[in-house]
């Protein structure tokens, strides 16, 4: 076209907005072709180019602000910053990914805050005849756990597991949550914490603290929200998980105070 083209058809040739092209020529990417006799822009075969070029690195994710100097440039610089373009690209998609993926796990649950493992315990919870409170009571004191004390957490996990293949165990658990209802100083309670704290010096071992938990500061603060988490809600509770920390501190175990 002898004439050139307007604005708006090097927009459209192009496959941009008028508004655009605009911006271009405001960032200075693309120089502002002359007017013509009648006062118009008009835009050739060059002006198209550069117009592509810079579309086309847009397109690829090149941030607007590199662009000029990327095309002005010589073939090295030009092949080493579409390098460094790709790598960054590259960190965005895994980014994305990542979010992506943790949006999927959040359509399906406990997957979005806690591992396959943790998800495996409470679903054999839930199997084992545990009601939904406290299969969700432990869902909440994993996710804490794993947040606060991730030195713990596999060992922790670990006990779990054991625990589900453990008749004895389970029985003693549910008779804890049942505990809810007790009054405070019913003697069961005595008896329970007694039976529970024999169990776990059963495998005394597992109880110890791993040394980068047990000589944080803040150990202790740790410690108590995630064993005591809900238990404010029962006062025979606070009392029952009182008397097995009592009865394991006495048989020597480290239990941090609060």
């Amino acid at each position: 076209m002898a004439d050139g083209l307007t604005i708006g058809q090097a927009a459209a040739y192009v496959g941009v907005t008028i508004k655009t092209v605009r911006h271009y020529h405001r960032l200075g990417l693309v120089a502002e072709p002359e007017r013509d006799g009648s006062g118009y822009r008009r835009y050739g075969s060059v002006d198209l180019l550069r117009l592509v070029q810079v579309r086309t690195l847009a397109g690829a994710g090149v941030p607007l602000a590199e662009i000029g100097e990327l095309l002005d440039a010589g073939p090295e610089r030009f092949a080493a910053s579409l390098d460094d373009v790709r790598r960054r690209l590259t960190e965005q998609i895994e980014d994305l990914t990542a979010r992506r993926d943790t949006l999927h796990r959040l359509a399906h649950g406990d997957r979005a805050l806690l591992p396959d493992r943790a998800c495996a315990v409470l679903e054999g919870l839930a199997g084992l005849g545990f009601g939904a409170d406290y299969v969700a009571t432990q869902r909440e004191a994993l996710v804490l756990a794993r947040a606060l004390v991730p030195e713990l957490f596999d060992s922790f996990l670990t006990q779990l597991e054991g625990w589900l293949d453990d008749p004895g165990w389970i029985e003693l658990t549910k008779r804890g949550w049942e505990a809810m209802s007790w009054d405070p100083d019913d003697p069961r309670i005595d008896a329970l914490a007694s039976e529970l704290a024999d169990r776990l010096l059963a495998e005394r071992e597992r109880l110890a603290m791993a040394d980068g938990f047990r000589n944080r500061s803040d150990t202790a603060s740790r410690y108590g929200l995630v064993n005591h988490h809900r238990e404010e809600r029962s006062p025979s509770l606070v009392r029952l998980n009182t008397l097995v920390e009592a009865n394991l501190r006495a048989a020597g175990i480290d239990v941090p105070r609060q």
